[in-house]
């Protein structure tokens, strides 16, 4: 019987730097898309696939990511006293239960692969989902919630994935493809950023995965890889080569790149026109902003 994944780890130790000033004073994960920071949006999604415990890999500088999970009382008394109620129910989807969270320390910034391997204890012999805050999703079944149900079938370790331009191959961790079943496909090997002649297809790995112990096991053992990090893509690989099975799983949904300051603006356009409230006002903005250029030219 495979067990279901109840634990999520939550890597949340970087810098920021591309998001300076910004950054210096608040991480960037509770930077807000729209009206709700980055985490709450990992969060929910993690929350819809049957997540119980989460655990966040932080670093100095995060208490503020630590805060935003905690009880108000005296904002919540406030809003209820005023009788606004739809807001205190909004807030209420913020807080975390008691014992629900833990915040593990990265006290030196060596990777990925390095950030889960710090949450090894927490994690124990159960198979175990990551997902990477700067990958912000839309979809109309969360991403997690999806592979959750596809590795219900499969087991084994499981990577979201989607297909991108050649010439971008190089920023991803790309899949070396087996056997191509559609939303499914087995995976015989993966490269860490290939140069784009060498990649081996165009089907790169995003923020969602969900694995093994046994990976715990192969980080516990790798030495740094590309870029001087420890990888977890390299430790995914050493399943691969344990003849275990790994899948790469073609979400559906849109992809932002959060991480990057133009995915971040158009994944607040394409959340914003998303929202009733929002939609006729920023899309009749939008459409005298475009008509304007289009005149200047």
């Amino acid at each position: 019987m495979k067990k279901k994944i109840t634990k999520a780890i939550f890597p949340v130790a970087g810098l920021g730097t591309r998001f300076l000033p910004a950054t210096k004073s608040i991480p960037k994960e509770i930077m807000t898309l729209v009206d709700r920071p980055l985490i709450q949006y990992a969060i929910d999604e993690a929350r819809a696939a049957g997540i119980k415990e989460f655990i966040f890999v932080t670093s100095r500088g995060k208490s503020a990511l630590e805060d935003y999970f905690d009880h108000s009382p005296e904002l919540e008394n406030t809003l209820r006293k005023k009788g606004n109620l739809d807001m205190l129910e909004e807030l209420k989807s913020t807080n975390m239960d008691s014992g629900a969270i833990a915040y593990i320390r990265q006290h030196k910034a060596l990777g990925l692969g390095h950030a889960v391997w710090c949450a090894r204890r927490l994690v124990g012999n159960e198979p175990f989902a990551v997902i990477l805050p700067d990958d912000v999703i839309a979809a109309e079944k969360p991403c997690l919630q999806q592979m959750v149900e596809a590795h219900a079938e499969t087991g084994g370790c499981m990577v979201a994935a989607m297909e991108v331009p050649q010439e971008k191959a190089s920023a991803y961790g790309v899949l070396d493809i087996k056997e191509d079943m559609g939303r499914l496909v087995s995976v015989k090997g993966m490269v860490e950023k290939p140069s784009a002649d060498t990649a081996p297809s165009n089907l790169a790995v995003i923020g969602r995965y969900i694995l093994t112990p046994k990976v715990m096991q192969n980080l516990n053992r790798i030495k740094s890889g590309s870029g001087g990090e420890i990888q977890l893509t390299d430790a995914i690989a050493e399943e691969i080569a344990q003849g275990r099975d790994v899948f790469g799983y073609r979400f559906r949904g849109q992809r932002f790149d959060c991480g990057s300051k133009a995915g971040f603006l158009q994944a607040t356009v394409a959340f914003g026109l998303a929202r009733e409230e929002l939609r006729d006002e920023l899309g009749e903005y939008l459409s005298k902003l475009m008509s304007m250029r289009h005149a200047a030219q």
